[in-house]
């Protein structure tokens, strides 16, 4: 095939960018300004999913990058098509997810003289993103796509912004046909220089167009630890006597390595608590992990690594750890590294890279033996929550106890689940419930706590890992933001089952805001049909208030979605204090 037929115009040149890359998806949400470029992808056999809100999409394109370790990519339509994704950017962001979002943009010749949907887009998206690219010439539209796929995998990983005029991505006759009439046939002066300008314009709008350089995918090589800090870590570690590691979402980076990471984590030898993506990293049971009491195994330990953790608001800035305990951070970022608190040894580098450093890097002896007593009051400690915990799922109401619900889960799923969280206090009780059945199946939107993930992460992970069980662990508010996309699940035949922990409220809010000010104000909900409006949908919906009603539920919803349907299970919950004092600053 000759280059003049595979570029047939600009959308052309993007769509053969994405397919060099190893692209299956786009998200998507359409708008004239992108049409070339969804076209031409479905013309190369990439798979075009349409979404009902463009925050959807970048939350899909999310998903997969985290779970295939290749960017996702969403494109969206210029104007409120932009600015409708702001939030789903700013979370890929601080969940350092590749993304790649391409964005469509008024003619060139017509920015900023009130063209339809024309705004400045550097100023509203540049601040969420590692790159932001404006294209000016229909020559770097494919270039723009293998530098915005080696910049989002690069150094600490992120989202990059492609903005593609409209002009630059239809055909060449078309377009110049159309500067030609806006041109007109005027013999005035101003007449004359209006087409001076305009054929000058599109001159340089399609200069070197038709060299066309095939699509390079440039190697991405992942940072690593030096060596002195690698030492440095196995010396600490050697003389520890209470070591703990706690891993999180960044040591994922590099989804391929991860049952090379689990396996250098059982080789070490220390208790580990996982975080984030982590979660299922060591499947459901491993000796080594733990998963209550997190805070007091850390004020205890001698020795703390953080493996992709900074130290934000979840280990309270740093105070978790103790002061005169040795921490060792492992972080693509320095700055994440040294957040708050700053470590005796950095490790500048992939973490996942650098546990397994470590782990081949210890004598064979390892530290089994020595930890055994550290290892085995954990473990205890562990024990006694989770009798803690089944007492607390016995508590009788006159709807359905939570931590029951998510029990019977725990028993139902199946093997291959993957569980995307999407709430408040219904999520934060599934994370002590819950265990992840492998690595990369559990997503939660990560540090900056976004609501209104869960459909697009589900999206996203349904087309990831085909043929996997997606569960979407929905709160009811948080279930209002991605409700619509049963549309999309239903028309794009992916069989997510939603289960809606509908309690009537936002709890996680309502909890501390009515203690501390005696008003509930904002926080009620009412117990929606929201089984219905996926019903009407075209996807399946199953009401359960009784815990008698449980095990069939979910039994049922199970064997709907392997038939192909979405399926949404409302569940009305009791009030329980499982989680009294969770407020977080």
């Amino acid at each position: 095939m000759s280059n003049q037929a595979v570029t047939r115009h600009g959308g052309d040149r993007v769509a053969e960018a994405l397919q060099v890359h190893g692209v299956r998806s786009i998200f998507t949400l359409c708008g004239g300004h992108i049409s070339p470029i969804l076209s031409a992808s479905k013309a190369r056999g990439i798979r075009i999913v349409d979404v009902r809100d463009e925050a959807t999409a970048v939350f899909a394109a999310d998903a997969s990058a985290r779970l295939l370790g290749l960017p996702g990519v969403a494109a969206v339509t210029a104007g409120p098509g932009i600015s409708n994704t702001i939030t789903a950017l700013k979370n890929a962001q601080l969940a350092q997810s590749p993304v790649i979002l391409i964005g469509g943009a008024a003619p060139t010749a017509l920015q900023g003289r009130g063209a339809l949907q024309d705004i400045d887009q550097r100023p509203l998206v540049a601040p969420h993103v590692k790159l932001f690219r404006k294209i000016v010439c229909v020559r770097d539209l494919g270039p723009a796509v293998d530098e915005a796929f080696a910049v989002a995998q690069s150094g600490v990983p992120g989202p990059v912004f492609i903005e593609c005029p409209v002009d630059l991505l239809y055909d060449e006759v078309s377009i110049r046909q159309w500067y030609a009439d806006a041109a007109g046939k005027g013999t005035s002066v101003p007449d004359r220089l209006l087409r001076f300008y305009l054929n000058r314009h599109v001159k340089k709008m399609f200069d070197g167009s038709q060299e066309h350089a095939a699509p390079q995918v440039r190697a991405v090589a992942a940072p690593r630890a030096s060596d002195a800090s690698l030492q440095a870590a196995l010396a600490a570690l050697a003389k520890a006597e209470r070591p703990l590691m706690v891993i999180g979402s960044q040591t994922l980076v590099l989804s391929q390595e991860a049952q090379r990471v689990a396996e250098a984590v059982t080789r070490l030898g220390i208790p580990v608590y996982l975080s984030g993506m982590a979660r299922g990293l060591l499947g459901r049971d491993h000796a080594l992990q733990m998963r209550h009491q997190r805070r007091t195994a850390l004020r205890e330990s001698d020795c703390v690594l953080l493996a992709g953790v900074p130290c934000d608001f979840r280990l309270d800035y740093g105070k978790h750890v103790r002061r005169n305990a040795t921490l060792i951070a492992a972080n693509r970022s320095a700055k994440d590294a040294r957040l708050n608190r700053k470590p005796d040894i950095a490790a500048i580098g992939d973490a996942g890279l650098f546990l397994q450093a470590l782990a081949q890097a210890q004598p064979a002896a390892g530290n089994a033996a020595r930890l055994d007593g550290w290892v085995a009051q954990l473990r205890g400690r562990d024990a006694e929550r989770e009798v803690e915990i089944d007492a607390q799922a016995q508590a009788p109401g006159e709807f359905v106890n939570p931590i029951a619900l998510f029990r019977a889960l725990e028993k139902e799923a199946g093997e291959n689940a993957v569980l995307v969280a999407d709430g408040g206090d219904f999520v934060a009780t599934a994370s002590y419930v819950m265990h992840p059945r492998a690595p990369l199946t559990w997503l939660d939107p990560g540090a900056f706590g976004t609501l209104g993930v869960g459909s697009g992460f589900a999206l996203g992970a349904a087309l990831a890992k085909p043929g996997s069980e997606v569960w979407i662990i929905f709160g009811d508010g948080a279930c209002g933001y991605g409700l619509v996309e049963f549309d999309s699940f239903v028309r794009h035949g992916i069989p997510v089952i939603a289960l809606v922990g509908n309690d009537a409220g936002w709890t996680q809010i309502a909890r501390e805001q009515v203690k501390m000010l005696k008003d509930d104000v904002a926080t009620v909900l009412a117990r929606t049909n929201y089984h219905e409006v996926a019903a009407g949908f075209g996807a399946e919906g199953i009401l359960i208030k009784t815990m008698a009603e449980v095990p069939a539920g979910l039994a049922r919803a199970r064997e709907l979605a392997r038939s192909g349907k979405p399926v949404l299970v409302n569940v009305w919950l009791d009030k329980t204090e499982f989680r009294e004092g969770s407020l977080s600053m």
